[in-house]
């Protein structure tokens, strides 16, 4: 078994980072939908975050969080259609560099700007896409043949026995764009899960009662999902699947991959055309498709996962490395009837957080304290043994790495979302959380103002402002906000 050299003493990290995959549809969390051995497998000797959380349910804004350790107001990248990431600002990666850190970033980036402080970058253009993809890289763009989350594992392990200088930390990047929409699964994966039939969530038909950003959304399964780019069920009468960009993923497929894919789901459209299926049973027959589709994708992801756990042992570098493992945000798998992100309600405010820890950093199993993901800056930061910056807002997560429980640690924590009007419909909002309470304001169209008791009505289907004796509570919260939003020097602030 390769040794670590004596010049490479400080531990290193390995990042993983999903696109929308969420807690619901990870074994390590919620066993009621699939299984994930691999995935699973990174917390095994290391910690799983049960309160984890991010700071903009949104890809862009969210991984702009992570790689500078603040909010989306203090990086400047808050919502996907208006901005283009500053790259000439401190960063995570820079600070690594400059505390002598190797740096490479593989996957998907969609910051719209080249990244800075990696010395190998390799990424996807855009979203990315899931047969045969471009990728862009210091010489230019071009083409890989293959399934995209395999080819992105084949590069981080290339460029771990092949391109990195030996010698020193490195800090590797590995960012998936699994499970994002449109959920298209490897080819030898399509006929997985075809077989099981998925619970609907007990909300799945919800009202949005007491809720009115919730009810003017364009998330719901039954309505704005469609039948054929999302389910891939194609009908003469609806030709939205056949645009250019979606010919286009077509088109680079191999013959071979293109018959399987054609004969897979035009079985799946001849059955459904005969059915005529309308309102709930549409609904339902949409959320099956959905669910297994994404199950396929995950299916690839876990495996790739393994793979590369596997290669970090048997290059013996897992003792010396955090191996962390992330998404950008959590998804709605049909809770509140919703596919999609965005709310800071709670399976999109969360994120799956495992974590492997190297050997001299002792927690192990659950850690309950609530952290976020502009902490990620300042961990690695801290694990490097580089200063960390005064104006990072996030805080390191080391000490609870190391089994401590600070008894100063934060009981509240900050959420803002910008992205509106834009795709989904769902309105701006802040909001703070607290170890029971959420207290959410919508604002710039409305003016509307949500409370969830998180102990008593944890799926948030109950509005609680305004209502008789929650007064001394929501003063309570009100000020909270009012305080974080102040200590983030947030521009945008709630009255008193």
């Amino acid at each position: 078994m390769p040794m670590i050299s004596a010049a490479q003493q400080r531990y290193n990290v390995v990042y993983i980072m999903t696109d929308d995959h969420t807690a619901q549809m990870l074994s390590a969390y919620d066993t009621r939908n699939i299984h994930t051995p691999n995935l699973d497998r990174v917390a095994q000797d290391g910690v799983r975050f049960t309160r984890s959380y991010v700071a903009n349910s949104l890809s862009g804004p969210s991984r702009a969080c992570m790689l500078t350790g603040k909010h989306s107001h203090k990086n400047g990248f808050t919502n996907n259609e208006h901005g283009i990431f500053d790259g000439s600002q401190q960063t995570m990666p820079k600070l690594l560099q400059a505390a002598g850190y190797q740096t490479a970033i593989i996957g998907k980036w969609h910051l719209h700007s080249t990244p800075t402080g990696f010395d190998h970058w390799d990424i996807l253009p855009g979203q990315g896409d899931y047969y045969n993809p471009r990728f862009i890289n210091a010489k230019g763009q071009y083409q890989e043949k293959g399934y995209l989350t395999n080819i992105i594992t084949d590069k981080a392990i290339s460029w771990l026995d092949h391109d990195r200088d030996k010698t020193r930390p490195f800090a590797l990047f590995v960012h998936h764009k699994a499970c994002h929409r449109n959920w298209l699964p490897e080819i030898k994966y399509l006929h997985e899960y075809e077989d099981v039939t998925f619970k609907l969530p007990d909300n799945f038909y919800d009202d949005y009662a007491g809720r009115t950003a919730a009810g003017a959304t364009e998330m719901e399964i039954g309505k704005d999902m469609t039948l054929d780019y999302d389910c891939k069920i194609y009908r003469p009468d609806h030709k939205t699947m056949y645009t250019d960009g979606y010919l286009d993923i077509l088109s680079r497929m191999n013959t071979k991959e293109r018959a399987a894919y054609d004969y897979f789901y035009d079985s799946l459209a001849v059955d459904f055309n005969r059915r005529h299926l309308t309102g709930r049973a549409l609904a339902e027959y949409k959320f099956q498709r959905y669910m297994r589709d994404y199950a396929k994708v995950v299916k690839t992801l876990d495996v790739n996962v393994g793979r590369l756990l596997d290669h970090l042992k048997a290059q013996g570098l897992l003792d010396n490395t955090l191996v962390v493992y992330t998404s950008d945000q959590g998804f709605y798998m049909g809770e509140h009837g919703w596919f999609d992100k965005r709310f800071m309600y709670e399976e999109s405010l969360s994120t799956p957080l495992l974590m492997h820890l190297p050997k001299g950093l002792k927690a192990r199993g659950d850690i309950k304290e609530m952290v976020q993901n502009i902490d990620y800056t300042p961990t690695f930061l801290d694990l490097a043994g580089a200063p960390i910056p005064a104006d990072i807002q996030g805080v390191s997560l080391l000490p609870l790495l190391r089994g401590e429980h600070p008894k100063n640690w934060r009981k509240s924590l900050y959420y803002h979302f910008y992205e509106y009007p834009a795709e989904h419909a769902v309105k701006r909002h802040y909001g703070v959380r607290t170890e029971r309470y959420k207290l959410i304001h919508f604002y710039n169209d409305i003016d509307v103002w949500e409370l969830y008791d998180l102990q008593n009505d944890p799926t948030e289907m109950h509005n609680l402002y305004g209502k008789p004796g929650m007064e001394r509570i929501t003063r309570q919260l009100r000020k909270e906000l009012l305080r974080l939003q102040k200590q983030y020097d947030d521009p945008i602030q709630a009255k008193n």
